[in-house]
């Protein structure tokens, strides 16, 4: 008798977040959303290339939610934008005449000239 098996290859991490960018995401619940379940991240149509990535403040989970919890922090990303997201690093980047969150994306086939949608 034998037994099928079968190949299964291992995704990348669906997102991987940096310490600067999960100690970012906690300061910003403590100051303006302390009761929020989380952090929702996803993907959105649009923007001059197509596409652009999204955060917000969650006040619940759904149930198709893909949950991670870094740091401390709840991440929620919906299952539509996870796709787009797998092998993607979040880093929270402060320069002199700004700060932001930064999203590398090995998926990104381009980007627009201001860096705020994405092709894939």
């Amino acid at each position: 008798m034998t037994i099928a098996t079968t190949d299964r290859t291992e995704r990348p991490p669906l997102l991987q977040v940096t310490a600067g960018a999960a100690a970012q995401l906690r300061k910003l619940m403590e100051q303006h959303n302390p009761d929020a379940v989380g952090v929702r991240v996803g993907v959105r149509e649009g923007g001059c290339n197509g596409m652009s990535y999204t955060m917000d403040f969650a006040n619940e989970k759904n149930p198709t939610d893909e949950e991670l919890n870094v740091d401390g922090v709840r991440l929620l990303i919906d299952p539509m934008s996870i796709m787009y997201l797998i092998g993607t690093e979040m880093d929270f980047v402060a320069e002199k005449l700004g700060a932001t969150f930064v999203f590398r994306n090995p998926n990104e086939t381009g980007r627009c000239g201001c860096g705020e949608s994405f092709t894939v």
